[in-house]
């Protein structure tokens, strides 16, 4: 068996990053983020990044790597968090990948396809389509040469769908067959995943908390001090989840009490769709309870345990 790599996986607030401190702190582990949001300098309160205090001592990697101007991608990700699993490794800690970025855990464990150049001309030809016929025009065209692609991607979700045709005209395969021809940056790994599972009762007590503590902590002033810095309302950041509604509250959109009440819709019609996500990840062991349970730590520790005892779970 090769060097283990920890994956605490699954949809907003589940207790995630807890879950992975305290393993860390138990296993002797550091953290490595797998958040498409947390990449990003600056943006602290919406993407709920723990704080210094709350980490425990524990070493926390692939946060603040990039500036709100910079375009992130799921390949580069993947090159750069198998470096640092890696280094974590060679220095005789244990990585523990903990986040909800599906498509970015994908990209890591199974490796991803960056796909050729963008063709202007045919993304223009694919944007008038969408603009005479509907956007679901371009998803139906989708369903015909990639099936699960089409299932995969939402019918409104424009820029996915046109790179989705694109590829398709571009090289003559679909994106399904160029994903499964690809493999992962880290080959040698033995990936043990856990995926935290909650009622959705108790997603939407939690994700409702999360956000009023948001707002609480100052996620409206940190924003104002992102603008204020010069920083342009463009900027991809502010186009997620929390920032793009917050934003669009201090411009006189809705009044604070209706962000905060779509805010929590959002988050949990996202939290859906991670759990769609990682549903169809292989080798995903679920647990159905919170990062913060103590059951739940007792699980993965056990399970982590028994796999130290392997006599060549360290193997490089």
């Amino acid at each position: 068996m090769g060097p283990l790599l920890v994956a605490i996986l699954g949809p907003t607030a589940t207790g995630k990053s807890s879950l992975g401190i305290s393993l860390a702190r138990e296993f002797g582990g550091e953290v490595v983020s797998c958040d498409s949001t947390a990449v990003y300098r600056g943006f602290d309160i919406g993407t709920d990044k723990a704080p210094a205090g709350e980490r425990r001592g524990v070493v926390h990697h692939m946060i603040d790597v990039v500036d709100p101007t910079e375009e992130y991608s799921a390949a580069r990700y993947a090159r750069e968090a198998a470096a640092v699993i890696r280094d974590v490794t060679r220095r005789g800690r244990l990585p523990i990948l903990v986040g909800g970025t599906g498509l970015y855990y994908r990209a890591l464990t199974r490796g991803f396809f960056p796909g050729p150049a963008r063709d202007t001309p045919l993304r223009a030809r694919l944007e008038r389509i969408a603009d005479r016929k509907g956007v679901e025009r371009l998803h139906r065209m989708l369903s015909r040469v990639d099936p699960p692609s089409a299932e995969r991607i939402q019918s409104r979700d424009r820029k996915r769908l046109v790179r989705a045709l694109e590829v398709h005209r571009l090289t003559g395969r679909s994106l399904t067959e160029h994903f499964a021809a690809t493999q992962s940056p880290l080959p040698e790994y033995e990936v043990a995943a856990f995926g935290l599972r909650i009622s959705p009762e108790a997603t939407l007590a939690r994700v409702t908390a999360r956000v009023d503590a948001q707002f609480e902590r100052g996620l409206l002033d940190e924003i104002r001090a992102l603008l204020g810095s010069g920083l342009p309302e463009t900027a991809h950041p502010f186009t997620g989840l929390v920032y793009r509604q917050a934003l669009e509250h201090l411009k006189g959109v809705r009044d604070e009490a209706a962000t905060r009440e779509l805010v929590v819709r959002e988050n949990r019609r996202y939290a859906r769709r991670q759990l769609i996500w990682f549903r169809k990840e292989p080798n995903l062991q679920w647990i159905h309870a919170p990062g913060e349970c103590e059951e739940t730590h007792n699980t993965v520790a056990r399970a982590l345990a028994a796999m130290e005892r392997s006599p060549d779970a360290s193997d490089p």
